[in-house]
This record gives structure tokens, sequence and C-alpha cells, in this order.
């Protein structure tokens, strides 16, 4: 499926939660936000059913967000349906792992193949700080769940300046001994985040080449998303940027978004986006719904225009638009 500037859109982030075990200082107030109602998000056979048409349309590769995606009761049973869809080529999460990794066996069962962990710090104190309440040691353990289970694992860790800025290198050698992609993303101004300083990844890759030594690029496949990747020497794993500011990657996007209560969101910096709910719960069959989806992605922005001010520019928290 081609956008409207020649992108190939193969890639959907779906949503099935708002809600999270966690409150990352990035993306959620302490005290929680208001969370959706029921009726509200999509059910599970809503999903289904945009991701069946959406694969007729080109989309291959779908990740479960959330929120935390496991905090969502089923969720083990959507992975599942959306695996055996025919056209979908692979199935992924990201997660925070600690409701995930007794259960890790389940998920590889139903079909996951490839999890990407947020783990910010390995620092017991920090992550606690930075999650409010979060266990390093629970998500420590579904990391070595999924290695051993053979799961395609990446470490998503953002910097943020006064929380787990002191601590980038430890974590970065997770990938000398395991064979994981440790990957730095650049802090967004979005929702919570924009009270927050970065930490740009100029300076993570200059600190990470005056422990390491200078790196390579690593040109191997790791994924269908926009992270550019490198190898410190003697290093079995990859550290990989995600730096959508400093580095911007709109030309190349792959993906759109499907949120919690059924938005086709086509960017993350602009809250632009049909409503799928109101057509899946409506009359609409699924090539009136498909007809909905190619001229929404014809519409695409350009590019995420963080430095502008947009007149549809995205107001909510990541958490409710499934980052």
């Amino acid at each position: 499926m081609l956008d409207g500037r020649g992108r190939s859109i193969d890639y959907l982030r779906v949503s099935v939660t708002d809600r999270c075990n966690l409150r990352c200082v990035y993306c959620m107030p302490e005290d929680g936000v208001p969370s959706l109602r029921h009726g509200e998000i999509l059910r599970y056979e809503e999903i289904a059913r945009v991701v069946r048409v959406m694969a007729g349309l080109g989309i291959r590769h779908v990740r479960l967000t959330g929120g935390e995606p496991m905090a969502r009761r089923g969720c083990l049973g959507l992975v599942r349906t959306l695996a055996e869809t025919p056209g979908i080529e692979s199935v992924s999460m990201t997660s925070n792992g600690l409701l995930l990794g007794e259960r890790m066996d389940e998920a590889k069962r139903a079909g996951l193949r490839a999890l990407n962990l947020s783990l910010d710090t390995l620092d017991a104190a920090a992550y606690a700080r930075l999650t409010r309440g979060g266990s390093l040691s629970q998500a420590l353990s579904a990391l070595d769940r999924a290695l051993a289970l053979g799961l395609s694992v990446k470490l998503n860790a953002v910097p943020v300046r006064g929380f787990n800025d002191d601590g980038l290198e430890a974590l970065a050698s997770l990938a000398r001994e395991k064979p994981v992609c440790v990957r730095f993303i650049e802090l967004m101004p979005l929702g919570c985040a924009r009270a927050l300083r970065p930490v740009p990844e100029e300076e993570v890759l200059a600190r990470l080449t005056d422990a390491f030594g200078p790196p390579e690029e690593d040109a191997a496949p790791h994924g269908h998303g926009p992270a550019r990747y490198v190898r410190f020497p003697g290093f079995v794993g990859s550290v990989g940027f995600i730096s959508p500011i400093s580095c911007e990657f709109c030309a190349r996007c792959n993906r759109v978004r499907l949120t919690a209560e059924g938005q086709l969101k086509l960017c993350l910096n602009h809250a632009g986006g049909p409503d799928l709910r109101a057509l899946l719960r409506g009359s609409a069959d699924d090539a009136a719904l498909a007809d909905a989806i190619r001229r929404a992605v014809a519409e695409k922005p350009a590019r995420h225009a963080f430095d502008e001010e947009l007149g549809d520019r995205e107001a909510r928290r990541m958490n409710e638009i499934g980052g």
C-alpha cells in the first residue's frame, strides 16, 4: 500500500489498551489518567477485522502496543488470531515485561516472534524512580526468558536527563554478551515528555564510543522500523538509535497506528485520522472499510513537524496514542 508520497506502508502498530501497570515519567502522570471505558475500546474481533482488511492492502507486520498490552485480558489470544491472518508475516509486541514474563512460553506458542522490551536503565533505584514503582528484576527475568525461547529481542531505552543518563554505557553493554539490540530512542515532545530533557544521539554515541571503541555500521536486518544500528568491537548484539528529531526519517516512514479506541493514526505528531470504530460498528462492509483506509493513507503527512506549530498537533499522551 502506497501513501500519497510514494512511501510503502506495510507496518501497523495496534494499541490494544491505554492502561498500564507502570507510570513512566515520559508517558503518564504519577496518578495516572482516566482510562477509556470498556465500550470505547475496540473489541478483539474488531481489531482482527481491521488487520485482515489491511493485510489485503499490503500490511505485513503488526506490533501490539499499549499502554501495556498485557494489561488487557486475552491479549495472547489476539496474538494467535493475528499470527494466523493470511498475509501477516510477523506479530511482535512492545511490553515492559512485568506481566508478560511468566507467560512468555504461552506468547511464543500463540505466534509471538519478536519482543521490544522497555528497559531504560540497569540501576534498580533509577528504574523504580523512572517507572514509578517497577521491578527491574522482573524485567530482566522477562528478558532472559524471551532469549531462552529464541525470540528476537530489542531493548527500548529512552535517555532522560536526570533520570537514567548516567547508566547508558551499562545498558548498552548488555549487547556485549547477549544477542539483543539495545536501542536508544530520542525523547519526543509529546504529553508528559514535554517537561523533560532529552539526551541527544550525538552525546550517547560519543559516550559509547569512549567506553567501547569505534563502532561499525550494522546493515543486517533487525526488524521493520526506522532504527540505525551499529556494532561495537567484541559485541554479540547491536546498538540502535531512533532519533526522529535530530535525525528525521519521515521520508522513509512505513507505518500507521490503530489506537485503542479505533482511530487510524497516520503520524505520531498529527492528531488526524479516520474513526474506524464508527465504520466497524456501523454498516460498512470490508470493501468500504478498505476504501476508507486507503483514502486515509493517501493523506499521510509528509513529516512529523515537531519543529513547527501545527493546527492538528497531537495533544494526547503516549499511552493514549499507542506509542
